[in-house]
């Protein structure tokens, strides 16, 4: 039996490392044939990877004349200008090649943003490729918990089986050694909802971006951002009078320390959500940047020996990644409700 699960393991992470390699291969070769005697783009190739776009850009291929033929999946456009709204699919703009013309305004596609040829203003709703995948990594989840609840309808009373084995487990741990040791016994089935979505969309869109051309949603600072502002609104809004009365008149010491606490604790309102936000993008980005620069190696070198070396190191920090996917979901439901249980905390 181990040795059966050690085969199977190996092979996993064989052909896990192959498809993630290869998913960089198209973009990264067409790079160097197309500037033989330039460096290769580093920065170019991990900038491209981790910031967000128009459309899903899945490879490049060149056709028996040479052309080189970009593949993605087109994303709508929507824009709402002063002579109404505009929609479109990013496809129109051919790759940044071609302006597209609507409602008497001409928009080109300059260094990955929306540009209008007259310099006219709009506000931008498009779905992007990270707003496609935070969509998706919502169906995800719809569709686990739903097979969830209905299995437990289904077999009621009984031992979880299938995905019901993985799911409970997590809930039943973020429940007891998340929720009720922070927030406590009285109210923790009020903030449970809450910290098991914070957890589960982050560890599902961490996974989703490790994914062969997946969205980086999670190192991108505006969702990250988000989540934090939720945290930091439901902290403070569930704030009793015991919470408040601490930063603003810290009980137990002298009237001029008082005085010194009283900009320091208001401070502590937006640090420590500036702490989650920072805390989640920053691992997640360093996370991409690490795998795709020890990827441009290869390519750098041109070496496909280098490949030998580069590929099981690369291999190793994608699965690192995996253990930091769920990791960085877990702390950022752990602080949320540290937080939420500061701040509900009765006076003893």
């Amino acid at each position: 039996m181990k040795h059966n699960f050690n085969t199977k393991f190996l092979a996993f992470a064989f052909l896990f490392g192959i498809l993630f390699l290869s998913s960089f291969q198209s973009i990264a070769s067409s790079d160097v044939d197309a500037k033989e005697e330039e460096n290769f783009d580093v920065t170019g190739l991990i900038t491209h990877h981790i910031l967000d776009s128009y459309g899903w850009h899945i490879l490049d291929y060149k056709d028996g004349a040479g052309v080189e033929h970009p593949v993605s999946i087109p994303l709508p456009i929507i824009l709402y200008t002063d002579n109404g709204l505009v929609i479109f699919m990013s496809s129109a703009f051919h790759h940044g090649e071609a302006s597209v013309a609507a409602n008497g305004l001409t928009f080109s596609l300059e260094h990955g943003h929306i540009k209008e040829a007259n310099g006219g203003t709009f506000l931008d709703f498009s779905i992007t490729k990270n707003v496609a995948s935070m969509m998706l990594s919502m169906v995800i989840l719809i569709l686990i918990f739903s097979a969830v609840a209905s299995g437990y309808k289904k077999r009621k009373g009984q031992a979880p089986k299938g995905l019901q084995s993985l799911i409970e487990p997590l809930i039943v741990y973020i429940r007891d050694d998340v929720v009720i040791p922070n927030i406590g016994e009285k109210h923790h089935a009020k903030y449970l909802p809450y910290i098991l979505t914070l957890f589960f969309f982050i560890w599902i869109n961490n996974l989703l971006g490790l994914m062969p051309t997946g969205a980086n949603l999670s190192g991108n600072i505006a969702f990250t951002m988000t989540l934090a502002v939720l945290t930091l609104i439901i902290t403070n809004v569930s704030g009793n009078k015991n919470y408040w009365s601490h930063i603003f008149w810290t009980p137990g010491v002298p009237l001029p320390l008082r005085v010194i606490m009283l900009p320091v604790e208001i401070i502590s309102i937006f640090t420590k959500p500036f702490a989650l936000m920072i805390r989640l993008f920053a691992n997640i980005t360093a996370g991409h940047i690490v795998i795709l620069s020890l990827v441009s190696f290869i390519f750098m070198f041109k070496s496909v020996a280098l490949g030998f070396v580069v590929g099981p190191v690369v291999i190793a920090m994608t699965f690192l990644e995996l253990f930091v996917a769920i990791l960085q979901a877990y702390i950022f439901a752990l602080l949320s409700a540290l937080f939420i249980g500061l701040a509900i905390e009765e006076h003893h």
